[in-house]
């Protein structure tokens, strides 16, 4: 099966609401005027999708658990173009299982004042009615995301796709399969979490695949499918000449390159979307994937390092809900601080698995030895992520649920790293230094991160709105002490939130 990070395959269906007291020439407006407004929705990124007008509670229901049967519906908009009244919505409510957003719009941008007159009110009454839906959906503690204004307003367009966006993000972790190849890092805490819970939570199958069975792919590489790719490599980076055909470690690139043709035959067959690796536990493999795992990733696959199944989550959702944006999603890792004061920089990287998507630029692809794992020196990509704006996000397992933290941060020019030939990023984050880390520390959360550089927090908040788990912020409107009462605040909300 074939990784597919592309939005064109999902629908969100528009509904609107209203009642049959209205009579059938306002019912027949309410139609047109409601297709219109959906209309205005289509060039956002996910296909919308019109639907007549709901009137009953019977249909309402049936809309709810036709949306759930369907796999393409990633979500719904739902607008009372009239009065609907809200008992009828009880029963559709409390079955539909996809996403909701309460789009509170009306017909018209500005009112026609010399000519309303009563049947215009009848028929544009949404101020109202959108107030009956709205106390009907926090009467049963339905989640959603509620957007106000006209839809030829560009923010109401870009809200509605971020929303979008985090909706497919939540399809693409329900259906993920994630491969782990060995266990996590020897006595590493944070990599650690609960995965019975997480497909609990978010639908995510992780389970453990010996590295020997990786391995074991990767021997049925023919010498064919290596030239191929090696060619390719040779046409797509600015390859060492050491490495290239006929040089004296060109092995290593043919090494590598069996490792991908090995590792994507895995995932492809065994339909997964993410996968993890560990440098403690590489069996019978040649080298420490690098290259492969870059490439992976770049085509939109999840990653974790050192067996983190979390970040590698995290990695395939920012992946698909950064589909047709410029800039990319990859693993990433807080690995040293610049502590020049008034200039604080961090610099990310990790061994050698940081996504091309972060730079234009063509990357340099390399060997080098690698002081751990006990394997042949890897090949890998080398280049600096793009400078501005990103956002790094964790997840960690703090027993109870799991807490996402995302700070907001700006990628910035590097100085020159000779000396460190892997792919790497260089960030200032917000609001400083100081209060970035104290809250992060504060926050419990990992070293391994998401750097993502084509969606911003609202994406995100929207995604943890859905997947009903915490998020917690990092950006220019934080302190430390407001962030040490949002944990505190937190603690008793969820524990609260999930019963006694």
């Amino acid at each position: 099966m074939t990784l597919s990070t592309s939005l064109e395959q999902y629908t969100v269906w528009f509904v609107t609401g209203s009642q049959n007291l209205y009579g059938e020439e306002t019912l027949r407006q309410v139609a047109e005027q409601s297709q219109a407004v959906a209309e205005g929705l289509a060039g956002l990124p996910v296909k919308v999708e019109w639907k007549p007008v709901l009137k009953d509670s019977d249909s309402i229901k049936r809309l709810a658990l036709d949306a759930n049967a369907d796999d393409s519906v990633i979500g719904v908009i739902a607008w009372m173009h009239t009065f609907s009244p809200a008992k009828m919505w009880i029963t559709g409510l409390d079955a539909l299982r996809k996403p909701l957003l309460h789009l509170h719009t009306q017909a018209n941008v500005e009112l026609p004042w010399n000519d309303i007159d009563f049947d215009f009110m009848n028929l544009n009454q949404a101020a109202h009615g959108d107030r009956e839906f709205g106390y009907i959906q926090t009467r049963l503690g339905v989640a959603r995301k509620t957007v106000v204004g006209h839809v030829s307003n560009p923010v109401v367009l870009q809200q509605i796709e971020d929303w979008e966006r985090a909706a497919a993000g939540w399809q693409a972790v329900k259906t993920l399969k994630l491969a782990r190849f060995g266990d996590n890092m020897r006595y590493v805490a944070v990599t650690e979490g609960d995965k019975t819970e997480a497909e609990l939570q978010f639908g995510v199958q992780v389970n453990t695949w010996g590295v020997n069975e990786l391995a074991d792919a990767v021997a049925q590489a023919s010498e064919a499918q290596i030239d191929a790719l090696v060619e390719e490599y040779v046409a797509s980076y600015d390859v060492a000449p050491e490495l290239l055909p006929g040089a004296e470690r060109h092995q290593s690139l043919r090494d590598g390159a069996a490792i991908e043709i090995g590792l994507r035959s895995f995932l492809e067959a065994g339909g997964f979307g993410a996968f993890t690796t560990s440098f403690e536990d590489l069996g019978a493999l040649t080298q420490l994937p690098g290259l492969a795992v870059q490439r992976l990733m770049a085509e939109g696959y999840g990653f974790g390092a050192e067996g983190d199944w979390k970040t590698a989550i995290l990695v395939r959702v920012a992946n698909v809900m950064g589909s047709g944006l410029p800039g990319g999603a990859s693993l990433m890792e807080d690995y040293t601080y610049d502590l020049v004061p008034g200039n604080e920089r961090i610099l990310g990287a990790h061994m050698l698995e940081v996504s091309p998507t972060l730079t234009t630029s063509k990357p340099r692809l390399e060997v080098h030895e690698l002081g751990i794992g006990g394997k042949a020196d890897p090949v890998r990509l080398v280049f600096t992520a793009d400078a501005g704006p990103a956002l790094v996000v964790a997840m960690s397992d703090m027993r109870d649920r799991f807490r996402l933290v995302a700070n907001v941060v700006e990628n910035v020019d590097a100085p020159d790293l000779p000396k460190l030939p892997v792919g790497r990023a260089v960030w200032k984050p917000s609001p400083d230094f100081a209060t970035s880390a104290s809250c992060w520390l504060a926050a419990g959360a990992a070293h391994h991160t998401v750097m993502t550089t084509a969606v911003g927090i609202e994406v995100f908040r929207d995604f943890a709105d859905i997947a009903g788990t915490e998020l917690l912020v990092i950006d220019e409107d934080t302190t430390v002490r407001g962030f040490q009462k949002e944990l505190r605040w937190n603690q008793a909300y969820y524990r609260l939130a999930r019963g006694l």
